[in-house]
């Protein structure tokens, strides 16, 4: 049986990368965001990449320059050396996944995306998806688990059935998602939904008149979207999307 999405994901909106501000020293996916979060009451979005010693760390990008400084790709530090680097207008450095669900401690919803250590939406990959599980053991609180390589949602299915899982889509376009021509191509339309057993989509916000999304809106699938930054984007986000991810302006909602 495939595990529905919590209710919670469909209330309160959610925090893109967790609520950051970096005039308020609350960089993207930092500890600062994230209690900023959870005093607002948002949900939060993270991102995981994987570390030299197989760590889940919370950080989007595959390369640490923009948001520490220092080049050089997050995989090939430490979960030590990546807690020692300090984030750009931050007060401390990367967090682990172990580091952020201490602080939630369920007190939110969290929405947990595993970036793609393939490189192209493949078979290579197992070690982030399984220390991502090894961390949620025992975790109490409303959480799922999305990815854009639907490979690695099969394997969060296979590792740990019972928590809630999605496919991360988009218009998959090669110039911006850098894969080629066949990878998007065949992504496009989300085809693996059914294989992989998801249970939801988020899905980017400018493409939700696809025609694939409302096929699987229509079939009762919860469709969450990402990246909404007005309230103007949020409210015609909101005519497919039953929740909004958001950045950049505060989300309203009725607490």
């Amino acid at each position: 049986m495939i595990p529905p999405l919590p209710a919670a994901f469909l209330q309160a909106p959610i925090a893109h990368r967790a609520l950051h501000d970096v005039s308020k020293n609350r960089p993207e996916n930092s500890r600062a965001a994230i209690r900023a979060a959870i005093d607002a009451g948002y949900g939060i979005e993270i991102d995981l990449q994987l570390t030299a010693d197989d760590r889940a760390v919370v950080f989007h990008d595959y390369d640490m320059a923009r948001l520490t400084g220092q080049s050089g790709p997050v995989r090939q530090v430490s979960a030590v050396a990546a807690s020692n680097t300090t984030l750009l207008y931050g007060e401390d450095g990367i967090p682990t996944l172990d580091d952020v669900l201490e602080i939630v401690a369920g007190q939110v919803p969290l929405l947990i995306e595993l970036k793609d250590q393939d490189g192209v939406m493949g078979m290579n990959i197992g070690a982030l998806e399984h220390d991502t599980v090894r961390a949620l053991q025992g975790y109490e609180g409303p959480v799922a688990l999305m990815s854009f390589n639907p490979n690695s949602v099969a394997e969060l299915a296979r590792l740990a059935p019972h928590l809630p899982r999605g496919i991360t889509t988009c218009a998959y376009e090669p110039s911006v998602e850098l894969l080629p021509q066949n990878v998007c191509d065949h992504l496009r339309d989300i085809p693996d939904f059914d294989r992989v057993g998801a249970g939801f989509i988020s899905h980017e916000a400018a493409d939700l008149s696809r025609a694939r999304v409302v096929e699987l809106k229509a079939q009762g699938v919860p469709i969450l979207c990402w990246t909404v930054r007005t309230p103007e984007q949020e409210a015609e986000a909101r005519m497919v999307a039953d929740n909004v991810t958001f950045e950049g302006y505060l989300a309203a909602y009725s607490a």
